[in-house]
């Protein structure tokens, strides 16, 4: 199944060296396997484009990078992120990104039922590579719109001591979904154009 392998995001590679982020300096900041290509801030934010291997290119809004990434490995980072847990998809139509996501190769691993009763979600889980894609939706069609990238999930060896490091631009640690771990989140004041979140590693 194609393997994530770049990802193009709206932010200048000052603020995530503000966030503890080695950057070099052609502006690849390597998360794992993943090159995140800080492509500079301006009219644009968020992210922006994706990199699968074998190059399925755009897959239901979701913009294909125009270049490659260049080769590399993985570096130290001073916040001790070590790589991404999951990249987060918004869509208003579940069903038609999930058959345009199989059209593309991925499989859909599970799908969870969440959100509340005045506002049911339901998120679809692929493995793409080193990280997941989680894909969020209403239950039921809820417009004609593309899927968006919305959101990023990095893991770091020490929440407490990246908590400690950002202070008031972290949010308060608290109880992930998954069992055993723990989740923050980065608030705007920190500058990122991305939604940002840490946690633990798997089985801490």
């Amino acid at each position: 199944m194609p393997a994530l392998t770049q990802l193009v995001v709206a932010d200048d590679r000052v603020t995530w060296e503000r966030l503890g982020f080695a950057v070099a300096p052609d502006g690849i900041c390597r998360l794992g396997a993943v090159a995140v290509r800080l492509a500079g801030a301006g009219a644009a934010r968020g992210i922006l484009s994706w990199s699968l291997e074998g190059d399925p290119g755009a897959i239901d809004g979701l913009a294909a990078a125009a270049d490659e990434p260049p080769p590399g490995q993985p570096v130290a980072h001073p916040n001790g992120a070590r790589g991404l847990d999951h990249v987060v998809v918004a869509t208003p139509d579940v069903a038609r990104t999930f058959a345009a996501l199989a059209a593309a190769g991925l499989e859909l691993r599970r799908v969870r039922e969440a959100g509340s009763a005045e506002r049911p979600l339901r998120q679809g889980f692929y493995r793409i590579g080193e990280a997941l894609l989680e894909v969020v939706g209403p239950p039921e069609p809820a417009g004609d719109g593309p899927a968006a990238f919305w959101g990023l999930v990095v893991v770091v060896d020490d929440l407490d001591a990246l908590a400690a490091r950002l202070g008031p631009h972290l949010g308060r640690p608290r109880a992930a979904v998954q069992a055993g771990r723990r989740i923050a989140t980065l608030r705007r004041p920190a500058g990122s154009s991305v939604a940002l979140a840490f946690m633990t590693p798997r089985n801490s």
